[in-house]
């Protein structure tokens, strides 16, 4: 009864089915993978932020180039305030505001972009409270340049001079005259009355749409193997019906030599 299984039409379906199934379990196992990463990188994110918040800060240079494991960490620099910015469009506590965006130019000869604090509203260059004249010294969270998308980072041009939408060496390079630090410090206490920015977990390790993502798809490709094996057994219980009904004659001719299973 069952040696149509060994026909060309039921090899070729039967090697299809074989090599799907352990594809998509493959396929499927790779994404929960991704997702489960994400969520080891989440928690180590929280822990670390958790941390960097009692450890010593350490000197600015020594904490560079900014990665997973050195964003959010405790950092220090000197040197003296330069130009001013605002970056529009960023919200704190649930509230639209901006930040006070201040260069910092170290003896290195570089500029660290230094975020003060946060104020509500408009951004307003006559809110902003002027930078400490004189030497300073500044302590606050190191974080890696934005990109467009990242934590509410805009994306507008056209913006009135004297602010910026991301605070990147990209964005600040054609609006100030420093060679730049591909950086920035948000401060452990804003100055002037001004809130402190908390920092900001490094890219690619919450808990967002694109790890969401990766748990849709691990499902969508495990439902995918069930399907083929779903499909094997109703395609073969198609064909047994039609292999009992020819032998009781209750098929065509024609049929009997070429037979079909409808779907």
């Amino acid at each position: 009864m069952y040696r149509f299984l060994l026909t060309p039409r039921w090899w070729g379906i039967n090697v299809f089915v074989l090599l799907a199934i352990p594809f998509c379990v493959f396929m499927g196992s790779w994404q929960l993978s991704r997702f489960e990463g994400r969520v080891q990188d989440h928690r180590a994110a929280t822990e670390q932020a958790t941390s960097d918040r009692t450890e010593a800060a350490r000197p600015l240079d020594s904490m560079l180039p900014v990665d997973k494991s050195t964003s959010g960490r405790r950092v220090t620099a000197a040197g003296h305030y330069g130009k001013q910015l605002l970056v529009p469009g960023r919200e704190l506590d649930g509230k639209s505001g901006f930040y006070v965006l201040t260069l910092l130019r170290t003896d290195s000869g570089k500029a660290l972009p230094v975020v003060r604090g946060w104020l509500p509203g408009t951004a307003d260059p006559a809110k902003a409270p002027a930078p400490p004249a004189g030497e300073v010294t500044v302590t606050g969270a190191l974080q890696a340049s934005e990109t467009p998308g990242d934590n509410g980072v805009g994306a507008q041009g056209g913006l009135p001079a004297g602010q910026t939408a991301a605070i990147s060496s990209a964005s600040l390079v054609n609006l100030v005259p420093d060679r730049l630090y591909d950086a920035w410090v948000t401060l452990d206490k804003a100055d002037a009355g001004m809130k402190a920015v908390p920092a900001s977990a490094p890219s690619g390790t919450g808990l967002d749409l694109k790890a969401f993502q990766n748990l849709g798809y691990t499902g969508e490709w495990f439902v995918f193997a069930g399907f083929v094996v779903f499909m094997w057994f109703r395609l073969l219980r198609r064909e047994l019906e039609f292999q009992r009904d020819a032998a009781l004659g209750l098929v065509p001719e024609d049929q009997e030599r070429t037979p079909v299973p409808s779907g």
